[in-house]
């Protein structure tokens, strides 16, 4: 029975894996996170079977009064000595580990501010000009990029398990964080800090490109929104017009300037849409335009369940040409 159910933990851990998991590092530092687990797993593991193997002699092969200066190196030893020089050799393994997690390359910073609840990212480039984007994080293979963390109104957490540890997103303070990954692919981020209702909603696709196709998305990330291609577009982008999209959104290139709610200009090439909760199908964009506030409780944006079923086409016409 007991071999049947320590078979059956290795098999659990066997399928936690994936885009959001510890145990599937595509990056330097979630490595280190992940050989960091092991060592204190194997610590808790010595720690337990010392334990184990005291309380069995005191009861089983030994079972009799125990002299007192016996007790007291049990206690001095087991309690003192021995908890001080694991957590000793535990932080000395660990703490050189953070350094490089703060240090980035100079020649790219990403700002990625938490709101509620999406996430607002800005590309830093050398010259100090910025590329915004919104709810979707991307970064090069082979090189360690910076993060520059803020948020707005309340406490948030920024996790990418797969590529590093967390950190707290607190109003008013900049933290920071860095990452250097590895394997090219898509990873799932998510808020880990409760911040309100719609806390669960709140996650981020991390896009790890080889440096020369980065170098090429952040290029066209900088340019001005695609016209639109077809007449529904068109038409889509005086829907968004005439419903007063561009007072919250920004589609550089055109008339909306907002800064309330995501930056829109190439939403049609992210991999999700509202923060990770849907993926960008035609349809998913008309559910979350008509029922956001179902979607996302007390979510800043209001839906647009008024608008007409061929207007609405139209506009996820215009949303989705945004590339």
């Amino acid at each position: 029975m007991r071999l049947m159910l320590i078979c059956l933990s290795f098999l659990a851990l066997s399928a936690c894996e994936g885009q959001q998991s510890v145990l599937s590092p595509a990056g330097r530092d979630a490595q280190d996170v992940l050989s960091l687990i092991w060592v204190m797993f194997g610590g808790a593991v010595l720690l337990w079977l010392l334990l184990a193997a005291i309380f069995v002699y005191v009861t089983r092969v030994e079972p009799r009064e125990m002299p007192r200066r016996w007790g007291e190196m049990l206690i001095v030893g087991g309690g003192v000595i021995f908890p001080v020089i694991l957590l000793g050799a535990l932080l000395t393994y660990s703490l050189p580990m953070m350094k490089p997690q703060r240090e980035a390359d100079p020649g790219l910073k990403v700002h990625i501010t938490a709101e509620q609840w999406w996430w607002r990212v800005d590309y830093e480039l050398p010259d100090g000009s910025r590329v915004t984007s919104a709810n979707e994080l991307r970064l090069p293979t082979g090189r360690r990029t910076g993060l520059v963390l803020n948020a707005h109104k309340v406490i948030h957490a920024f996790w990418v398990p797969a590529l590093g540890g967390k950190v707290d997103m607190i109003p008013g303070r900049e933290t920071y964080l860095s990452f250097f990954p590895e394997e090219p692919g898509v990873y799932r981020g998510q808020c880990a800090e409760f911040c309100g209702a719609s806390h669960a909603l709140m996650a981020f696709e991390t896009v790890v490109m080889h440096p020369e196709d980065f170098a090429e998305w952040l290029t066209a990330e900088a340019e001005a929104a695609t016209a639109p291609a077809s007449g529904e577009a068109v038409r889509g982008a005086q829907v968004f017009a005439r419903e007063g999209c561009g007072a919250c959104h920004s589609v550089r290139g055109t008339p909306a300037v907002g800064q309330v709610g995501p930056d829109l200009t190439h939403v049609g090439s992210r991999k999700s849409i509202g923060a990770g909760i849907l993926n960008g199908s035609e349809e998913d964009f008309a559910r979350f335009i008509a029922h956001t506030e179902s979607l996302k409780p007390e979510v800043a944006m209001p839906s647009y369940d008024h608008i007409a079923p061929e207007d609405l086409r139209a506009l996820v016409a215009y949303l989705k040409g945004l590339t």
